[in-house]
């Protein structure tokens, strides 16, 4: 009943379980691979431009003049990480990114340094755009404030429910929020622009406000500003190893289609960074790191995101299409967690395969997606908002400094890809076409190195820190993972020489009352033949074990009871210490413990019942030359009732030398 409760469940949460051949089926085309795995990069948009004017702002209005040429510099990178990968989605169609190009060019330890960095990177995409759509829920519903955590924990519940439904389900849950950010913010983008040319320009609530400058703007203080602006505008690129990490999931041709998917979403993203950065100059917005450093505020003043008061100003405030945008704009933040749900499976399940996850992680499960991983990167992801209060302004300082180093090593390996190829292609279009692909790598390489050099300085005093520390831990982790698989593999390999029969088995029964199981064990036991079989009981209270050894004797069981003392009333210790001095007195002995068990109707009857068992044959299992053997007894009404003991015409066993009484345990 209790399975078919939880079956019941589990098919109405996740739906009917996949066949293997059915897999063609959940390959995507490039429409719904467009919201499946470029949410991220598309929603970036929301706060890539406001991280930029907050970086920006350290030094009060004089550095805004700035913002258009840091999100030009943002483009260029974006437009040579964009077409990089395009290139990497090409030779790499089987997926794993950074990890399976660094491992395949750099090495094994080169791959790892990747492999944790897309790991960190994963976690915290799910955690800052949870936390960052959640913010932008509580600032058009202000009331729900208290409740982010809460708000933000749950949605990430949720995203782990629907990923692990499927991929093709996923994709037209996502589709509608996907498309329609895309849609109203391009509607906002001209709707502003056509409002500036006839001159009815529309102002931000923010433009009369100032900015308390925390920092001077002269000099080499000035440029520091500049560039800590450039590294945090760079959260516009997260995401965008996502697609060539799913290039199996993508329809025929799959390498062709990832490539087309990526341009287009490099087109709507570079649209959209451009167009919401300029109306947030043309409108006058201002933001701050805090309220109180936004000069001219009103008392009890709190500060709206960046898109949210461009959308205010261009559309009205509490205007449909603003409230409307704020919708979409929640949604896609939120959603944009899923492109790590995608990614971060698959590359978990090439590492379970390379041995430096648990193996577990490669394999698919019900609804032919990676189970195991969505729901750890579900976990991980509570575990951090959780850390950090949600608060998506201390999670974006962690963020993209495992982007780019993934980004570094995937471009630097491809450089190598492209080198190693060339010395054996003889065909000059080919050459032309791997030295024009070289190149773009070459160039992406350095452009990434540089960014992320930028990064690491601006962000390390800012909480980056902890992500300096995570990628080695995450990577100490992977390599103690694989010592493991490789010890085990090396002593569970077969040696030569043929195995050796042991030379007698010593067989035990433990016996704690004398009811149906037991019997049925001790039937089973007899039917294995052992040399020696000897029933055990351990002695707690003295009248129980009198009761037990005169049922025993009148049902005329001609197995002999041996009773083991215990003091401490512990059952476990007395019989380790029987096994052991068996096995000390014949080493080269087998001893195998039968262990009757009943099984009961409910799960949760279960947590009543077989604990000592449980203990005890978790320690048994860990002695040398001791086998342990559960013999179950299944209380439903279809169990088969144990026969009375009939005389044997074979010859019993040898019975045990031991004492039947008073065998003290140590």
């Amino acid at each position: 009943m209790t399975n078919l409760l939880f079956d019941a469940s589990k098919r109405l949460l996740l739906g009917r379980p996949l066949r293997s051949a059915q897999l063609r089926e959940t390959l995507l085309p490039k429409r719904l691979a467009l919201p499946v795995f470029c949410s991220d990069p598309l929603s970036s948009n929301a706060y890539a431009p406001e991280q930029i004017l907050l970086g920006l702002a350290i030094g009060g209005l004089a550095l805004t003049h700035a913002a258009p040429w840091i999100v030009g510099a943002v483009i260029v990178l974006l437009v040579v990480v964009i077409g990089s990968y395009r290139q990497i989605c090409r030779a790499y169609p089987s997926g794993g990114g950074a990890y399976s190009i660094s491992r395949d060019n750099l090495g094994t330890n080169a791959s790892l340094v990747a492999g944790s960095a897309l790991v960190v990177d994963y976690v915290l995409t799910v955690a800052v755009s949870v936390t960052a759509g959640v913010a932008n829920i509580a600032s058009a519903v202000q009331w729900l404030t208290p409740y982010v955590i809460h708000l933000s924990v749950g949605l990430v519940a949720v995203l782990t429910l629907i990923n692990l439904r499927g991929l093709r389900q996923s994709g037209r849950a996502f589709a509608i929020p996907v498309y329609g950010f895309i849609a109203i913010v391009f509607l906002m983008i001209l709707a502003g622009a056509a409002r500036i040319l006839v001159g009815r320009d529309p102002v931000a609530e923010s433009a009369t406000f100032d900015v308390e400058a925390t920092s001077q703007t002269t000099g080499l203080l000035a440029v520091a500003i500049v560039l800590r602006a450039f590294s945090q505008g760079s959260t516009a690129l997260t995401g965008m190893e996502v697609v060539s990490n799913g290039v199996p999931h993508f329809r025929k041709p799959q390498a062709d289609n990832a490539a087309r998917t990526l341009a287009i979403m490099g087109a709507i993203t570079v649209t959209m960074l451009a167009g919401i950065t300029w109306l947030a100059v043309a409108t006058g917005v201002r933001v701050a790191e805090r309220e109180d450093q936004l000069i001219g505020a009103p008392e009890g003043y709190e500060q709206r995101t960046v898109i949210t008061q461009v959308a205010a100003a261009v559309f009205g405030n509490n205007s449909a299409l603003f409230f409307l945008l704020a919708t979409f704009t929640a949604a896609i933040l939120v959603l944009a967690a899923n492109s790590a749900f995608n990614g971060f499976p698959v590359l978990a399940s090439v590492l379970g395969q390379d041995g430096f996850l648990p193996r577990q992680f490669g394999r698919r499960g019900d609804r032919l997606v990676f189970s195991n991983g969505i729901v750890l990167l579900g976990l991980l992801a509570i575990a951090l908002i959780w850390s950090f209060d949600a608060d998506a302004h201390q999670l974006i300082q962690l963020y993209i400094i495992g982007v780019f180093l993934s980004f570094t090593f995937s471009q630097f390996g491809m450089v190598r890809h492209w080198t190693r190829h060339l010395r054996h292609e003889r065909d000059v279009v080919r050459r032309r076409t791997m030295r024009r692909s070289r190149l773009i790598n070459q160039v992406g390489a350095c452009l990434t190195a540089l960014v992320l050099l930028v990064i690491l300085i601006s962000k390390f005093t800012r909480g980056g820190w902890i992500v300096v520390i995570a990628l080695p831990l995450v990577y100490a982790t992977m390599k103690a993972i694989r010592r493991h698989y490789d010890d085990v593999e090396e002593r569970i390999r077969p040696a030569p020489e043929p195995v050796t029969l042991p030379s007698r088995v010593h067989a035990i029964l433990l016996v704690s009352r004398l009811h149906a199981p037991t019997l049925r064990a001790l039937a089973y036991a007899r039917a294995t033949r052992p040399t020696t079989l000897t029933a055990l009981t351990v002695q707690i209270k003295k009248e129980e074990t009198d009761a037990l050894m005169a049922e025993w004797s009148q049902r005329g069981i001609s197995i002999p009871l041996t009773v083991l003392d215990s003091p401490y009333r512990d059952v476990t210790s007395p019989v380790l210490a029987y096994v052991s001095r068996i096995r000390r007195r014949s080493p080269r002995d087998l001893v195998s413990v039968f262990v009757p068990e009943y099984v009961v109707d409910h799960w949760w009857e279960q947590l009543l019942h077989n604990q000592s068992a449980l203990r005890l044959k978790a320690r048994l299992l860990f002695s040398s030359g001791v086998m342990v053997t559960s013999v179950p007894w299944q209380l439903g009404a279809g169990a088969i009732q144990p026969q009375a003991e009939q005389p044997q015409a074979e010859e019993p066993p040898e019975q045990s030398a031991e004492p039947s009484r008073g065998d003290a345990a140590s």
